[in-house]
């Protein structure tokens, strides 16, 4: 296959909100891929590099980027992946200049769709609505096997790409083969956000309700005497937290796969504030020195394998009470059971109080569902808001292209008289916001340059955010997490706007 044709796939994906039409598009695509371009071209649709990072940032495809573009397409996608591999394995002096030099001769070769396809891929800004949850509906529609199949696969592997070969080569039986194993870790189970107890309650009724704790998600597989821990991304750190591991060593039992948090105390009892807690997993540590400065601990909340046996599949109440008989009191995440809308706010408040961020409801009859985000599990925190001012945005991309998207938000600075820049957010807008934003926005225009129009600082915006962390890329050196849009408050002037004084008094009440 022509890497033009993976583009404009990409390209109508991204044209569309319907998602069947997505799946089809996606679909008709797959059908057409020889073996070899499966798992290459799975990827790609993902917004995802099967090499992984390779080097190439911003100013370096800026400074490679030709003036010219081929006139007609001539590159096939298994070229770009051989270029692409040739580009990931360079290393040591002069690496860098010809880094820059095969990806000028690559964007050369290419048209002006299939350059925009691949700075947008290299940059990992390929927002085109191909998420995993439409992918993997595609591969089963064009392999013609059940979602749910390619979805445990998928849950098992970690894999997609390797998923999808195995679907459109050999069909359900190969995608059967897939299962849990040791030392392979598989995608965490996400939640969604619940705004009241009553909510979550009201969904699942009887739920377990845990603290939600504010640390580095983990995952460790146990086999006999070896241990390994894992990141949220799946990364090995094992080397970088052996405390984690001699806790798991010691437990009274053969093999075992675990997921959880671990996270860092000050003196007082309190959780240290989520960067801290990642120090820990720097690539480059003095592990010893860190392990005395900054002990981890860590807290279990599901067991997806024990003692030869797979338990991922079944029910939350089952897991619970496996991992109760396997872990120490010490090991476990705080947890109550309860349908009580009353106990579950006062178990909410005890989490508060111990410094943590809110609490998880999780439905009793659930299975574990790697890498899903579904209605299962539920998160409830205190979020904090504040209202910002828009001091710029940049035009979106996929759906949202021709509309003012992303929102640069900033405090008002009572010494200076101007703004400070905390971050960017463009989650929670909606369509008839975006188009009222694209307007207003424009009419206030000071100046532009491709991506970004910036605007004088008069729209306030009431921003909600999970905390404030500390951020080299920012002039107050702070930023929000999880910043969100949740209105417009045109009853309020710039003047009103929330003070950055008031932004570090949140960052270093947390911390």
């Amino acid at each position: 296959m022509q890497l033009e044709e993976l583009a404009q796939t990409s390209k109508r994906v991204a044209a569309t909100s319907a998602r069947l039409e997505k799946i089809d598009l996606l679909a008709a695509t797959l059908r057409r891929l020889s073996d070899r371009e499966v798992p290459v071209a799975v990827a790609y649709l993902s917004g995802e590099l099967p090499q992984g990072r390779i080097g190439i940032g911003l100013a370096m495809l800026e400074a490679a980027f030709p003036d010219t573009s081929a006139a007609a397409p001539t590159l096939s996608l298994l070229e770009v992946d051989a270029a692409l591999d040739r580009v990931a394995s360079l290393s040591g002096p002069g690496s860098t200049r010809e880094r820059g030099r095969l990806l000028r001769e690559l964007l050369a070769r290419a048209t002006r769709e299939e350059q925009e396809f691949l700075a947008r891929l290299l940059l990992g800004e390929l927002r085109q609505g191909a998420l995993q949850g439409v992918m993997v509906e595609a591969i089963a529609r064009a392999a013609d096997v059940p979602a749910s199949a390619v979805r445990r696969a998928h849950m098992f592997s970690g894999d997609l790409p390797e998923v999808a070969a195995a679907a459109l080569l050999e069909g359900a039986q190969a995608l059967a083969r897939f299962s849990i194993q040791l030392f392979r870790p598989v995608q965490p189970m996400l939640a969604q956000t619940a705004d009241e107890i009553e909510d979550a309650l009201g969904l699942l009724e009887s739920a377990a309700l845990e603290y939600k704790l504010d640390g580095a998600r983990v995952q460790v597989h146990r086999a006999g005497e070896e241990v390994r821990v894992y990141t949220r991304r799946l990364n090995d750190v094992t080397a970088a937290v052996p405390e984690l591991v001699e806790r798991i060593r010691a437990l009274p039992v053969r093999e075992i796969i675990l997921d959880g948090e671990a996270l860092a105390f000050r003196p007082d009892g309190k959780p240290q504030p989520f960067q801290m807690t990642m120090r820990r997993f720097g690539r480059k540590l003095d592990v010893a020195r860190m392990q005395r400065e900054l002990p981890l601990s860590a807290y279990y909340f599901d067991v997806l394998y024990l003692d030869g046996a797979s338990l991922s599949d079944h029910p939350t109440r089952e897991r619970l009470s496996v991992i109760e008989e396997a872990l120490p009191e010490q090991l476990l995440v705080p947890r109550t059971v309860t349908g009580d809308a009353e106990e579950a706010q006062a178990f909410l408040q005890s989490a508060l109080a111990a410094g943590h961020e809110g609490i998880m409801a999780k439905a009793l009859d659930a299975p574990y569902e790697a890498g899903r985000r579904g209605q299962s599990w539920l998160k409830l925190k205190l979020a904090h808001t504040l209202d910002l001012v828009v001091l710029a945005a940049e035009w979106g991309s996929g759906r949202r292209r021709g509309w003012l998207s992303n929102l640069h938000l900033g405090a008002r600075d009572p010494a200076t008289g101007g703004f400070v820049m905390l971050g960017k957010t463009f989650k929670g807008l909606k369509d008839q916001t975006l188009e009222w934003q694209t307007r207003k926005l424009q009419e206030l225009e000071v100046s532009r340059d491709a991506y970004t129009v910036y605007v004088r600082p008069k729209l306030v915006v009431e921003v909600a955010f999970d905390g404030v962390q500390a951020s080299p890329r920012y002039p107050a050196g702070l930023t929000l997490r999880f910043a969100r849009f949740k209105r417009y408050r045109p009853d309020k002037s710039d003047s009103e706007a929330d003070t950055i004084d008031a932004v570090r008094a949140i960052y270093e009440s947390s911390g």
